[in-house]
């Protein structure tokens, strides 16, 4: 029973827990998916009607609603399809898009209501796009995103509901020949059902998050890898030529560590390894980036000009020199230090290859100089 209550309370709080880079990056093409999904979504909508007419079943009223819904969400589709073109820009678009979603199905069935009660709450056509709208969500890879999606079309269904029950006068304007009676057990039921497909499309998000952890940190280090690195990159190339920013690369390699493995063993490595990373972290500022490359390894990134980023560099080399690892009690302290090289764009290259190159050329002088120094021209 604990292993489970665990589990739960991790999944809760994995759930809850803002996206991380990688799937920030990752949530950013989900939201373009789902914009084109919307718009061919939408698009195919407008053939209901003509089928409902060919089948000989249209209804007037709910044509009229539906096709005025139909072209709403085309209309509104094109907009927000223009908006996720331009990725990461707009970071509060998915929270806008789903509530759009949840909010236009309401409004449909809202639609239906002065023609026939019963058929805002029994038309399962529509009702249906509430489960569409909580599965898209495991696009955009944002436990939080799907928790509010189902919490949102619980509560405007629920109240939607409340409004018909309380508009209706007579038990008979609660049934139709087309779409049954209203009930309140059925709309309970309904949003349960909104609610069990809440926390299974919860559950597959938390799954997704689970597995780009494993392929985008480092085990040891809890640090993002070079596959993240590799995703990120052009985003932060991207926002830095948008606002007209800069952006430093530092290639970073603890000095003779591996005299500590070889003396030490691997595991006191790994803890010496840990160490030198919690220092690096405490000297961070909004917007850098460290990652840890393999081995001793690291790359730093940084919004900031040469000047600036050879500055922070060099003000985490001196604070890890000065902190030295102590393994135990009854160990020698243990002095690491760091040698760097530094590339900025857009001098030394135009995407990550170039950099990386020139920042390694640079942490190669910054060894033959005698280490322990940052080299950035």
């Amino acid at each position: 029973m604990n292993n489970i209550g665990l589990g739960l309370r991790e999944f809760w709080q994995q759930l809850r827990a803002p996206p991380d880079a990688l799937m920030l990056e990752l949530g950013a093409g989900g939201e373009l998916l789902v914009a084109k999904l919307r718009a061919a979504l939408s698009l195919a909508l407008l053939l209901l009607p003509l089928v409902n007419i060919v089948t000989g079943e249209y209804m007037p009223t709910e044509g009229i609603a539906g096709m005025f819904g139909v072209i709403l969400a085309v209309a509104a589709s094109q907009v927000l399809l223009l908006l996720a073109r331009q990725q990461r820009r707009f970071r509060w678009l998915p929270w806008v898009t789903t509530s759009y979603d949840v909010s236009l199905t309401t409004f449909v069935l809202a639609l239906l209501a002065p023609s026939s009660l019963a058929a805002s709450l029994n038309s399962m056509v529509v009702w249906a796009f509430y489960l569409v709208a909580v599965c898209m969500t495991a696009l955009r890879n944002d436990g939080r995103l799907t928790l509010y999606t189902g919490a949102l079309a619980m509560l405007q269904y629920a109240a939607l509901a409340a409004a018909v029950f309380a508009l209706a006068q007579t038990p008979e304007q609660l049934a139709s020949a087309d779409y049954g009676t209203a009930r309140v057990s059925n709309v309970l039921q309904r949003v349960m059902l909104i609610a069990i497909v809440t926390a299974i499309t919860a559950a597959v998000v938390y799954r997704m998050q689970r597995l780009v952890e494993l392929s985008g940190s480092d085990g040891l280090t809890g640090l993002p890898n070079r596959t993240l690195l590799v995703h990120h990159f052009p985003a932060l190339l991207e926002g830095a030529r948008e606002h007209g920013g800069s952006l430093a690369l530092g290639l970073i390699n603890l000095d003779y560590f591996r005299r500590i493995n070889d003396e030490a063993g691997h595991a006191i490595g790994d803890r010496a390894l840990r160490h030198a990373v919690g220092v690096l972290r405490e000297g961070l500022e909004e917007g850098d980036l460290l990652v840890r490359l393999g081995g001793e390894e690291f790359v730093l990134l940084m919004p900031l000009p040469a000047g600036r980023a050879w500055e922070r560099l060099e003000a985490l080399r001196r604070d890890l020199a000065t902190r030295p690892f102590v393994a135990d009690a009854d160990a020698d302290p243990v002095r690491i230090t760091f040698s760097a090289g530094l590339a900025c764009w857009p001098q030394d290259g135009a995407d990550l290859s170039q950099m990386m190159r020139r920042a390694d050329l640079r942490l190669s002088r910054a060894k033959l100089e005698g280490r322990n120094r940052v080299v950035v021209r």
